[in-house]
């Protein structure tokens, strides 16, 4: 997993400093573009073996969202790093199409995280077949009819880490997002199931969300998973319902948008106004420091996705949330170019990963 409670408005005390200019603003490209090649030489000089591994110990997982994340802020392929990073996900490409550690009990997770990095690096159709194959794994892992699913079932259109587990919001995003980089349609047969998954991990009454939950909090946000009487690392609220926060709201809105879901839709506009209601850079909201580097991977490519450049939150404060959360990230960065968490919680306290989800979101900052 990637991800108790703080009070509701504890965003909101930060509200005016957040906002405010910062004396030492990364805002121009070439400032952010210094903060992220710091963070890219730690991933390559102390991060990476000699084989072009990146914290193995936890699977391929590290090694490709590191290489994704050199290539989004236009390293080429050709990168001794990156050609290394590469060779360690390719040899992991396996017999069934998916592509993971030997042993892995993250299957899916790992395929999808792979297909991303080998599609960002696909030149002249160099990993077709590869991609191919993974894809078809991908769709094989989705609890659907094919498991004796129906569209009733709350694991319908799920996916969790591979091999029957548990369907879970993170990975379900993960796999959406792997299938709309090959291309598909936002009304392929897969990316349609899979939303109504989502619709069920948030905690909104609507048509669409028959989960016994989703009235008890109905705030719009979303967690982790409906399934099995629900989880949620955020706890329960005195009324039972599964507390909303901010990775999972992040990552249910993001995965909306791709699945084609458009502003006016009621979940849609229920997750924006959750976030409007809980922007902050400080912390993961309802998590505090807990998942932080996972989140503002999220925060940053949803506002992208959605075509945010300007957010204004519940209090009418208008945000530049490029600049304040790259503010807000390069002001964590170590000497040594690394970020780390001090909550080790879903393994943030290993540098290479807490590094790499902060150059992929300031990748995201640096964009128009």
């Amino acid at each position: 997993a990637l991800f108790v409670a703080v009070a509701p408005n504890a965003w909101a005390q930060q509200t005016a400093a957040t906002a405010s200019a910062s004396a030492t603003s990364v805002a121009g490209k070439g400032d952010i573009d210094a903060v992220i090649g710091k963070g890219i030489e730690y991933l390559k000089v102390r991060g990476q073996d000699a084989e072009g591994n990146i914290s193995p110990r936890i699977g391929i997982g590290v090694t490709a969202l590191a290489v994704t994340a050199m290539l989004e802020h236009g390293l080429p392929a050709s990168d001794p790093a990156i050609e290394k990073g590469l060779k360690v996900v390719v040899n992991a490409c396996r017999d069934d199409g998916g592509i993971y550690s030997e042993g892995s009990r993250l299957k899916m997770y790992e395929t999808c995280v792979a297909l991303l990095c080998l599609n960002t690096a696909n030149q002249d159709g160099k990993y077709d077949e590869q991609l191919k194959r993974a894809a078809a794994f991908l769709r094989g892992e989705q609890f659907d009819e094919q498991d004796g699913k129906l569209p009733s079932d709350l694991e319908y259109g799920g996916a969790g880490y591979g091999g029957g587990s548990r369907p879970d919001l993170s990975n379900t995003a993960y796999f959406v997002e792997a299938l709309k980089s090959m291309g598909e349609p936002e009304n392929d047969e897969a990316i349609a199931k899979a939303l109504v998954f989502i619709s069920r991990c948030q905690n909104l009454e609507s048509p669409y969300n028959n989960a016994e939950e989703a009235a008890k909090i109905n705030d719009g946000g979303f967690y982790y998973t409906v399934v099995g009487g629900g989880d949620s690392p955020a706890g329960e609220s005195d009324a039972g319902g599964l507390r909303s926060y901010g990775s999972m709201t992040y990552a249910g809105f993001k995965s909306m948008l791709y699945a084609g879901l458009t502003a006016d839709d009621v979940r849609v506009k229920a997750a924006k106004d959750w976030i409007q209601k809980h922007y902050t850079v400080e912390e993961n909201p309802g998590l505090g420091d807990a998942g932080l580097y996972y989140y503002y991977h999220l925060f940053a490519k949803a506002l992208s996705a959605a075509g945010i450049d300007k957010l204004t939150d519940s209090e009418g404060v208008e945000h530049d949330w490029r600049r304040e959360l790259a503010d807000h990230i390069a002001s964590l960065q170590q000497a040594d170019g690394s970020w780390t968490n001090s909550n080790s919680r879903w393994m943030e306290g290993d540098p290479n990963l807490a590094t790499t989800f902060a150059v992929l979101a300031l990748n995201y900052c640096n964009k128009p």
